[in-house]
């Protein structure tokens, strides 16, 4: 029989497992944690194994009040790759299926338009501000997430060093970002150029006090991105920048990355170019554990249906109606 103790002893061993092979565990060992002491509460651990119907309850019945349909069906996600471990090495362990509980739609990100991406970054460089550092560092960093794609959080976790301006080919290094990667990020000539009158500008307002992050708060301190998520949707919504459909993602700062790989899969079309060859090298820049992290990005909007339906068209006109 296996008890409370030993299954807890196996979620230790599960996340050592995940940690091994690069996987992030803080939501998981937190989730896990709570299923088996839901477990235990029910009685469910007296006896070996634990039931799928609890696995089941827990993801649906015991869910947080504000958790949806999709947070539910990621907790049955998360629950099962537990089980799927402990069924090799406990005999008898049932994994619940994986449609138990209906996922939920993805909802389509926000893509900024040319004219957005100009107006947010106009509208930062120009925000009232006691702190004249402020609209420099919010306008940069709006201006740095559009052109490259990155994370939010990898933006506000740069250093000074990381921006490697005076390289032969200019380049952010990202280090143990997401999944524990790391990566170089090229960035265009006028990017560069951008940065570098930023580099003037913080150091004209540095103090001895500030650290060596990129994008610092008034005390020169590294950006918080909640406060900053804070700040970015209070803008948007003061510019009205909002989707046409309610059931549409409303714009984030994440929305600058969705923009910069749907901006590039629209133009790969355009220019006739094989995407799907293409796609791992776009993982491999974003940072994606592999080629279908991106490919959401193939369906999540109008203009890039289009160019993908024209590029159609004319490979079957030149190829003729077979």
């Amino acid at each position: 029989m296996t008890g409370p103790l030993e299954f807890e002893r196996h979620v230790d061993d599960y996340l050592a497992i995940r940690k091994a092979v690069g996987l992030t565990n803080t939501r998981h060992g937190r989730g896990l944690r709570d299923f088996i002491a839901y477990a235990k509460n029910i009685g469910a651990t007296d006896g070996s194994p634990i039931r799928a119907a609890t696995a089941v309850s827990w993801a649906w019945d015991h869910a947080p009040a504000t958790c949806g349909i999709r947070g539910r069906g990621d907790r049955l996600i998360l629950v099962r790759g537990f089980r799927n471990y402990l069924a090799a090495i406990i005999p008898g362990t049932e994994v619940p299926g994986s449609r138990v509980i209906a996922a939920g739609r993805r909802r389509r990100p926000y893509v900024f338009s040319d004219e957005e991406t100009t107006t947010l970054i106009n509208s930062a460089r120009r925000s009232h501000s006691r702190v004249p550092i402020r609209p420099i560092v919010l306008s940069t960093m709006l201006g740095l997430l559009g052109s490259t794609g990155i994370r939010v959080g990898e933006a506000c976790r740069l250093t000074m060093a990381d921006v490697r301006l005076d390289d032969a080919h200019p380049h952010l290094q990202i280090l143990q970002t997401k999944f524990h990667k790391s990566r170089l990020v090229p960035i265009h000539a006028t990017v560069a150029a951008a940065l570098s009158g930023y580099f003037e500008e913080r150091r004209a307002h540095e103090r001895d006090t500030w650290g060596d992050r990129l994008f610092v708060n008034r005390d020169g301190r590294p950006l918080d991105v909640h406060d900053l998520g804070r700040w970015f949707a209070s803008l948007c919504q003061s510019l009205g920048i909002a989707p046409a459909n309610t059931h549409d993602r409303r714009p984030c700062l994440t929305s600058f990355r969705h923009t910069f790989a749907v901006r590039r899969l629209c133009e790969w079309h355009s220019a006739g170019l094989d995407v799907q060859s293409l796609l791992p090298t776009l993982a491999v820049y974003l940072g994606h554990v592999g080629p279908e992290s991106s490919y959401w990005y193939l369906s999540a909007t109008p203009d890039l249906l289009r160019a993908a339906g024209t590029r159609f068209t004319l490979d079957r006109s030149a190829g003729g109606e077979g």
